[in-house]
């Protein structure tokens, strides 16, 4: 596979513009949905069905999207994948002034998130595999964190204009906003320059090529670590992160703006995660940053479930940011480093799964709990099981007496 030298800045930038356009139209509606239901409920059964619903069939789809990315143009399905969200959102958006009933709502908005989180699953892997098809391997640590500081300044912008929106419209004027982003997004990557990729020796069955992916990713000790710690911290961060939303509602008050609030501190401590990690590159040692991070995280879910002013519950939301960047950024990097061109559609794919197979169990755990015990006390006990997990990379990491042999001197 060969890179431009020159150019591929220029094609970086365009490819990564695209991306953002799509995110923000998705991440507004997702946010608006999510919303909806938690105000209109109030309930964690109906939150933990909303998030199963929109990330189960991307676990179960994730895997075979990464095998796609392997063997088809990946740009095309890019592409495809965003047509296919765009589609299913229109449809929806014609039909919703037909629907009255509270439950044929919730219903409908069902099954647009389970044919959203179809595209988002095969969208996915081709997105992260195509990234070192373009950029340089030296200056992939970077790239990543530009990139994660573009996506969360798109998050950020985007929980701002979803409360405003359902603030002085309705849910229904949100989906169009995200057709039309997926219109421009698609419009610029049609136009960006991305090298070809290997073409597979031979075609396999999708079962035999998965076996392969799987085979690989877990017979090398490095590739496998990495996606059983990404699977765990997916599953703890449920409590403090993805249910947030329910904590504020039923502590501080069921306001879209204290909701908003909430979701822009936490991408403005991304954005400043991912600025520190484009300017700065994290540690040397690949693994201290993502402990660094895991540390920090575990943290801040603590002290999210201890704090009782809203204020300070803020202010430990941007940290919580800056550390799920930390580690975002350093597992993506080390998987791009160390996976091989051909197999890492496969290895995404999995790390997909990873992301949403332990999100939606995580949330069948931990949403009826909170309706049972007090969310507060699964935050604090999430962020110690995070902090132990630090505790265990580094006793592994030193358990031979070499300082790096856990990452194979990354």
């Amino acid at each position: 596979m060969i890179k431009p030298k020159n150019s591929w800045q220029k094609w970086a930038i365009l490819f990564l513009i695209s991306q953002c356009t799509t995110l923000f139209g998705s991440t507004l509606v997702q946010m608006a949905i999510v919303w909806y239901v938690t105000l209109e409920t109030l309930s964690g059964a109906w939150v933990a069905a909303f998030s199963v619903c929109s990330y189960m069939p991307q676990f179960l789809i994730s895997f075979v999207g990464g095998v796609w990315a392997d063997r088809y143009n990946r740009k095309k399905l890019i592409i495809l994948s965003d047509a296919m969200i765009a589609a299913i959102t229109l449809v929806m958006f014609c039909t919703m002034p037909f629907i009255s009933s509270g439950p044929l709502m919730l219903s409908a908005l069902l099954i647009m998130s389970v044919i959203r989180s179809l595209g988002a699953g095969i969208q996915t892997p081709s997105v992260n595999a195509v990234i070192p098809q373009i950029v340089p391997e030296e200056h992939l640590i970077r790239y990543n964190g530009i990139n994660a500081t573009m996506q969360s300044i798109v998050q950020f912008a985007a929980p701002a204009a979803a409360g405003a929106i359902l603030t002085i419209g309705t849910l229904h004027s949100t989906l169009l906003v995200d057709i039309v982003t997926a219109v421009f997004g698609i419009g610029i990557l049609s136009y960006v320059l991305i090298p070809k990729q290997e073409a597979p020796k031979e075609k396999l069955s999708i079962f035999a090529d998965m076996k392969i992916g799987i085979g690989y990713a877990f017979s090398d000790k490095l590739l496998a670590k990495l996606l059983i710690i990404y699977g765990l911290f997916v599953l703890l961060c449920v409590p403090a992160g993805f249910m947030a939303g329910l904590l504020v509602s039923r502590v501080y008050g069921d306001t879209y703006w204290y909701l908003t609030a909430v979701e822009l501190v936490g991408f403005a401590g991304m954005a400043v995660g991912g600025m520190l990690m484009g300017t700065w590159g994290g540690f040397k040692s690949r693994i201290k940053t993502l402990m660094v991070g895991l540390c920090g995280f575990g943290a801040m879910a603590i002290g999210m479930g201890i704090a009782r002013n809203f204020i300070l519950y803020l202010v430990m939301m941007v940290l919580y940011g800056v550390a799920l960047t930390l580690i975002q950024t350093s597992i993506t990097t080390l998987i791009q480093e160390k996976a091989e061109s051909s197999m890492q559609g496969r290895v995404f794919g999995l790390m997909g799964s990873m992301y949403s197979g332990f999100l939606p169990i995580g949330m069948i755990i931990f949403g009826p709990m909170a309706d049972a015990i007090p969310l507060q006390w699964i935050m604090i006990g999430s962020g110690i099981a995070l902090i132990l997990i630090a505790a265990f990379i580094r006793a592994d990491k030193t358990a031979d007496g070499r300082s790096d042999r856990f990452i194979n001197n990354v």
